[in-house]
This record gives structure tokens, C-alpha cells and sequence, in this order.
């Protein structure tokens, strides 16, 4: 029997639990993602992954998608992006890319597709640069040489011959681990609407823009991209510029262990880099993912691609020269934003004394924004030109940012547990789940154990010795197991250290 950390495994004196109660999340509301609802129910069957596993890379392509096109209108009066930030919790083996992949297979024919012609580009913009140098050069050659009316005709000439041609922006439409320099970088010599898209995220959490060094860096720049904000930069060297109208979209898939780490980050949370994120952990499907279940759509992924080049090769309104964003402003109906307005007044009250969302005030306070985002990203998914947010996708945004607090709220919790203490449930489980069935397979008794077994068959963190002692004291020390004297013969061979297993049904 498994026995979980939301079930109160015995009554009476006993082991003590070692998590508080985690309650599962809600059902991802399926219906609210509108026109994206048939892709992912497409990749699910093919996939029989976690159904918000591909819904998060969905929503997160279709923003990257639009996000250049519209900013759409807050209660504060204000526009903001349709920019989404999207962090997604799944283990290995929980086919992640494979989620991933069918819905940014049109973005990445286009990416490809894009890079040969800006090849094209950049062997006719390097020509036009060396005939723009060797003109220049020729007429302050002269002007050096001559006096009075040459330098005139000079200077004369400069004028005319402009500036320097302009080379060809980088077709790259989305990175997987960048610095913030390298991302300033290529906001400003390549495309104003980018994505952050890395299926695993663990690589750039613990990349370099995420070490302590650049932490607060990186974090203060991600959160100004997601409101919208110009990218200031001052540098020795460099100088100092401001790249305005830019556009980031976000998707993170992480493992749970590196999840635990970044939720429990003080840093993370309260610069508010975590509540700006769609957060789920979706319950895992590995055990019943059975091929005779599986079904395919490949007419409802057409359909998907076939929107998403469409918008992707839409141009976005620019400046020519400085490629700064103009997009338009998308306004509320005025249904949609009277449903806004009670679905945010009722957050903003369970975030007082006493409410239910007085410990997440961070995700709470940004629920409402979140809402309208994701209104309008269906909006424009559907149509790039439609005239406001619906009352039917401003329920749609609701829905699923409901959804997403919720997840917030679980993983906050979550995030509470430290890591030996996480460690330590885990190998909890092990030694009451798979244990007896290794025990068996050697002939000995399952009741017993000693930390070598823990080292040997147990959780990829025992793998040390040190380690492995240390968190069985600590189930010693919580009851789930009772040292054994000194020299106790376990499986032939006198031991040092070993323990007897406590059962729940031990102590009822």
C-alpha cells in the first residue's frame, strides 16, 4: 500500500509525518483555452502526457506568436503585452519535448527558413557596406588632403552618402539559456518579439544567468520585459542605449528537484519574477501511458501550424530603423471587463486578513492582469485584428488563471518543504513501496535495512554514504524506523548499522 504525505498514515502513537497535507490540484479546465483546445488535445493523445503539459506550450507559442502585435487593456487604465511567462513541472520521463515539440514545429521551419534568407541578406548588405567604407574612406582621404572649399564639398558628400547600411536582423525568434547580455544583444541587432523556450529549464536556472552573480540582474530584466518596459543599458565600453518596444515570452520546463530550489528562492518571489509565471504541476501520467490508448489528430496540429505561420509571417508594426514595436491597443468590451472587474475584486478580498490568499498575495495581486493576458492571446490567436477582448474569452482568461492561482497556491506551499526534508519522503516511500519487492528478490527479510541498501536501490540522492545515514536518522528520529543493536545479523553478514522498517498497520 502507498502510503502519500496527504494521508494520515496511522491513528494512535506511532511515526510521524514528515509533510503536511499537499492537496491535488484542480482538473485543468480544458474548455477555456478556446482555439487552441483541439491542437493540445491532439499532442496529448499522441503523447498521453499530463493534459497542462502541452496546454503550457501552447498558450506560451501562441503569445510569443502575437505579443508583438497588441497591448491590451488593464483595470489600471493602462495597456499592457499579452506577454506570457510560462513554468512547467514534470519529471523525467513525463515527455515534455515530446509535448513540446508538435506545437513549435512550425516556428521552427519558419526559424530555419528565415536564417537561409538572412545568409541571402548578409552577403548583399556586406557588399553595400564595403562600397559605403570605400566611398567614405575616398572622401575623407580627400577632405584630409585638401583645405577650404574641399573640406566644404567634403562634408557635402558624407551627407549624402547616409549612414552606414543598416545589417540584417537575426531571423532567431526564440533562445533557450541566454544571459541578459546576450538577450539585450539580440533584441537589439535582431527580432523585438522574442521567447525564452527551453524544455530543460533546469540548464538555464542553473546557468549563468542565474548564478549569484547575475541573479538579480537577470530577474529585474525579465520582470521589466514582461511589464513591457525598455531595456536600459549603461556599460564601460559599450556606452549606454535604451532598446524601447520589445516583447519576451517565457516557457520553462523543469524537473521537480529544480523546481523545489527556485520556488523556495526569496530572491525569486520577492522580486515578483515567480508570480509573473503560469505555474503547474501537472499529476504524472508514466504507468498508463499505453500505446494501445494513444490516438492522433495530425488535422487539428495542421490547423495549429497552419495559424501559426500565418501570424508569424504577418509583419509587425515597426520602426524601420531602430525595429521598436508599435503595436496597437486591443480594449475590453465592456462585458468583458465588467467580468474582470468582480473576478478581481473577489481575489483582492481573499488576500485580506483571514482570506485564503493572504500568504500568496505575490501570484494573487497579478491574477487579474494574468487573466487579461491570456483574453487576449486567444483574442489575437483568433483573429489579429478583432476589434476587442470578448466577454466569452475574458471568461476563457478567468478560467484559466483561476487554475494557475490554484497551482500557485499548492506550489507555494510545496516550496516550504526543505530539501533534506523532501529527501527524506522520498526515501520514506521507497522503503515502504519498493523495498519489500528488492527485499524479496534477494531473499532477505523486507523489514529490515541498513543504509548500503538505502545506497544501492534507493533514490538517486542516497548514492552517498553520508548522505544515506543522514536521512535514515532522520526517519529514526520521526519514527518511520528503529535502530537495531549493534552486530544484528542482516542477510548473513553482521551489521554496524541497520533498522527495522514501521509500518502504519505496525502501530495502529
Amino acid at each position: 500500500m502507498t502510503i502519500h504525505p496527504t494521508e494520515t498514515p496511522f491513528t494512535g502513537e506511532g511515526p510521524q509525518p514528515l509533510l503536511r497535507p499537499i492537496l491535488p490540484g484542480a482538473d485543468y479546465p480544458k474548455a477555456a483555452l478556446g482555439p487552441l483546445c483541439e491542437a493540445v488535445e491532439a499532442v496529448q493523445g499522441m503523447t498521453l502526457a499530463p493534459f497542462a503539459v502541452p496546454a503550457q506550450s501552447a498558450l506560451a507559442v501562441a503569445s510569443l506568436a502575437v505579443q508583438g502585435f497588441a497591448n491590451v487593456e488593464t483595470l489600471g487604465g493602462g495597456f499592457a503585452p499579452p506577454s506570457l511567462y510560462a513554468l512547467t513541472i514534470a519529471r523525467s520521463g513525463e515527455r515534455k519535448s515530446s509535448c513540446d515539440g508538435p506545437l513549435m514545429a512550425a516556428l521552427r521551419a519558419y526559424e530555419r527558413e528565415q536564417a537561409v534568407a538572412q545568409r541571402d541578406a548578409l552577403t548583399q548588405w556586406r557588399n553595400a557596406q564595403s562600397l559605403w567604407k570605400g566611398e567614405r574612406d575616398r572622401i575623407l582621404a580627400e577632405a584630409k588632403n585638401g583645405k577650404g572649399e574641399k573640406r566644404v564639398a567634403a562634408q557635402v558628400d558624407l551627407d549624402r552618402l547616409g549612414p552606414e547600411p543598416l545589417a540584417p536582423p537575426s531571423a532567431d525568434r526564440t533562445v533557450t539559456e541566454p544571459t541578459f547580455e546576450g538577450l539585450t544583444k539580440l533584441f537589439a541587432e535582431g527580432q523585438p518579439s522574442l521567447g525564452i523556450f527551453a524544455d530543460e529549464g533546469g540548464q538555464f536556472i542553473g546557468g549563468h544567468a542565474m548564478n549569484s552573480d547575475n541573479r538579480l540582474k537577470t530577474l529585474t530584466a525579465l520582470n521589466d520585459l514582461w511589464q513591457g518596459n525598455p531595456i536600459r543599458r549603461t556599460r564601460a565600453g559599450d556606452g549606454a542605449f535604451t532598446l524601447f518596444g520589445r516583447r519576451l515570452a517565457v516557457h520553462l520546463m523543469i524537473q521537480p528537484e529544480v523546481a523545489r530550489g527556485l520556488l523556495a528562492d526569496s530572491t525569486a518571489s520577492g522580486t515578483g519574477f515567480l508570480p509573473r509565471f503560469l505555474m503547474t504541476e501537472p499529476p504524472s501520467t508514466i504507468g498508463t501511458r499505453l500505446s494501445s490508448l494513444t490516438r492522433r489528430d495530425d488535422a487539428a496540429l495542421g490547423r495549429f501550424s497552419d495559424r501559426l505561420r500565418t501570424i508569424l509571417e504577418t509583419p509587425m508594426a515597426m520602426d524601420p530603423d531602430t525595429r521598436e514595436l508599435h503595436p496597437r491597443d486591443l480594449c475590453l468590451a465592456p462585458d468583458a471587463r465588467a467580468l474582470l472587474v468582480a473576478f478581481a475584486d473577489t481575489i483582492e478580498q481573499e488576500q485580506g486578513a483571514g482570506g485564503s490568499l493572504t500568504h500568496v498575495t505575490g501570484y494573487a495581486s497579478k491574477a487579474a492582469e494574468q487573466a487579461v493576458r491570456i483574453a487576449a492571446v486567444l483574442t489575437l490567436w483568433g483573429d489579429l485584428m478583432a476589434p476587442a477582448v470578448t466577454v466569452q474569452a475574458m471568461a476563457s482568461g478567468i478560467m484559466l488563471a483561476q487554475y494557475y492561482l490554484g497551482e500557485a497556491v499548492r506550489l507555494s506551499d510545496a516550496a516550504l518543504i526543505s530539501v533534506d526534508t523532501a529527501q527524506a519522503e522520498a526515501l520514506r516511500l521507497w522503503l515502504l513501496d519498493r523495498w519489500p519487492e528488492q527485499a524479496q528478490r534477494m531473499d532477505r527479510d523486507p523489514a529490515t535495512v541498513t543504509p548500503k541498501d538505502a545506497m544501492q536501490y534507493g533514490p538517486n540522492a542516497l548514492r552517498e554514504a553520508k548522505v544515506a545515514r543522514k536521512l535514515m536518522g532522520t526517519l529514526a528520529d520521526s519514527g518511520w524506523l528503529v535502530a537495531l543493536a549493534e552486530g544484528e545479523v542482516i542477510g548473513g553478514v553482521a551489521r554496524k548499522l541497520a533498522y527495522r522498517i514501521v509500518r502504519p498497520r505496525d502501530v495502529v
